[in-house]
């Protein structure tokens, strides 16, 4: 097995994976095939709509046709050339309960029909379900899939290791350490299909995550069912590189048209809010003129394509590094997956750790959900880690943020290398200067042109969270350098009290000495003699 990284952002990445068949590009969509009712056949699935791969069921092929597909060969019996991945039953144990077949059967059957990526029969954990019986889950799906190893014969296919644990989020991380323990090239998350039919989307952010730290990250993960392309980003954003979905076709049934932010009824639109090849050639109202079969196949096209530009934009933002705001704008398509994104907290130092620390281009802060961003997280980290102030520093001098950067360029900072100017080398060298700025919190001047301190844009006015944040941070600084007194110039105006009260606050217990000069109150001139005479004393 071979998977190759070429980018990522967050936790996202663009990837090659080899199978023997084909080497396909990550994040993956494997639109779920049924060759019984399939409305767009496989084939023309890889000419028409390019997809790479798609996925079926080993177990419903075994059971309907038998050892047809042995004897022709899977790619020969679905008449596609592509990559093919294979599930074993293990969605029919949670809707049955019960599949008849086992495991060293279907592990067999899925050798002998050639998939290219093939699943072990693991055992779902469900929704509805205690966690006594969520154990039982886990360790039958561990045992078989230690059990599994001695029954392979091929070692040209991707077997794919699942880890399920449902809700309960520490079954899922010892689900994950221990398949992660074993030699499976791909693993998968199990029971997401019922967590998401519930708009449980912040539960899924948890499952994924938590299973994400516990296995083996150079693997790729498989998200089973992922259903609608509104939350592609967010899987890909936690480090979901492949995906199978049979929503396309199973919407298209009920008259259900998606959109990347959305399903609405066929009944329900006026206009198609697309233009796809299907879209641009009819109308809603002359859709429902045609026959069933007619409107099934019109709409499982019209929804194929919405999956497949999506994970394309989703690789386009992976690639500029704004994989974070086009997750961001796609969240807000509903609350529930809002929800998620707001999960995140608590995982910033999971996601810090495998995101770029250099993008090619800078990024666009919104509001106070992107302070679990990569970049601030990384910042505050080296920040308190790695950075000294100068050791003749006495003074900390505190200046707001201004809308040009780099900030020592700005025309703000004229008057302040005019004071500097005005001190003289000796006392200069005793004044440190340093931007209060969101979303970072302190900045040196000396690193303002560091990335991504002078490489983004923020939404003005700020949110409360924001400004408290940075006061924190501000709070922070002074507690842990050894200034002997700290001037502000206080922006009240976007900032109004907030950064000034945590100053005095810090100053007071540690007994440091604190000047306010009010920025909005003075003229330059008496803002340069009003420095002069604090900073001289």
């Amino acid at each position: 097995m071979s998977f190759e990284i070429k980018d990522k952002d967050l936790l996202g990445r663009i990837g090659k994976l080899k199978t023997k068949s084909a080497t396909v590009e990550t994040p993956l969509l494997f639109p779920v095939i049924n060759p019984r009712i399939q409305p767009i056949p496989p084939k023309r699935l890889k000419e028409t709509f390019g997809c790479e791969a798609i996925i079926t069921n080993s177990y419903i092929l075994k059971k309907r046709y038998k050892e047809t597909p042995v004897e022709l060969g899977l790619h020969k019996f679905l008449d596609y050339n592509g990559a093919i991945m294979t599930d074993s039953g293990a969605y029919q144990i949670l809707v049955y309960g019960e599949v008849e077949v086992s495991q060293k059967e279907i592990v067999a059957y899925q050798e002998g029909i050639g998939s290219d990526i093939a699943t072990i029969l693991d055992i779902p954990t469900g929704w509805k379900v205690t966690k006594e019986q969520a154990e039982v889950t886990v360790a039958e799906t561990l045992r078989r899939a230690k059990s599994f190893f001695d029954m392979k014969t091929r070692d040209d296919i991707l077997w794919v290791g699942p880890v399920q644990g449902g809700r309960h989020l520490d079954l899922v991380a010892s689900s994950a350490v221990e398949m992660g323990k074993l030699p499976f090239s791909i693993h998968a998350l199990g029971s997401p299909t019922e967590v998401m039919e519930n708009y449980r989307y912040d539960v899924l952010a948890d499952m994924i995550i938590t299973a994400k730290k516990g296995l083996p990250i150079e693997r790729p993960l498989h998200l089973f069912g992922a259903g609608h392309p509104s939350m592609f980003a967010l899987a890909v954003s936690l480090g979901c590189d492949l995906f199978d979905s049979a929503a396309y076709a199973l919407y298209a049934r009920e008259n259900r048209y998606m959109t990347e932010n959305g399903t609405w009824r066929l009944s329900e639109l006026d206009y198609f809010p697309c233009s796809c090849p299907r879209c641009s050639t009819d109308t809603p109202r002359g859709l429902e003129q045609k026959s069933a079969k007619e409107r099934e196949v019109f709409l499982a096209e019209h929804n194929l394509y919405v999956c497949l530009a999506e994970i394309r934009r989703i690789k386009q933002a992976i690639r500029d590094g704004r994989l974070w705001e086009h997750t961001e704008m796609r969240l807000h398509a509903h609350p529930a997956l809002l929800t998620a994104l707001k999960r995140l907290r608590g995982h910033e130092d999971f996601i810090e750790k495998y995101s770029p620390t250099v993008k090619s281009s800078g990024y666009f802060y919104f509001n106070s959900m992107g302070l679990v961003r990569p970049e601030i997280t990384r910042y505050r980290k080296r920040l308190s880690q790695r950075y000294t102030s100068p050791e003749n520093a006495c003074t900390l001098l505190l200046v707001p943020q201004t809308r040009n950067k780099p900030f020592h360029k700005a025309p703000e900072f004229k008057k302040i290398r005019q004071l500097l100017r005005l001190l003289g080398p000796e006392k200069s060298s005793q004044l440190h200067v340093c931007v209060y700025a969101a979303p970072f919190g302190v900045i040196p001047l000396e690193l303002d042109e560091v990335y991504p301190l002078s490489q983004h844009e923020i939404a003005l006015p700020l949110d409360l969270e924001t400004i408290n944040y940075v006061a924190d941070q501000v709070a922070d600084y002074i507690q842990s350098n050894s200034y002997q007194s700290i001037t502000l110039l206080n922006d009240s105006k976007l900032w109004e009290d907030t950064i000034k009260k945590a100053c005095k606050q810090v100053c007071d217990s540690k007994g440091l000495t604190f000047n306010c000069v009010e920025t909005n109150l003075v003229s330059n001139k008496d803002l340069i003699l009003n420095l002069e005479e604090i900073l001289s004393k």
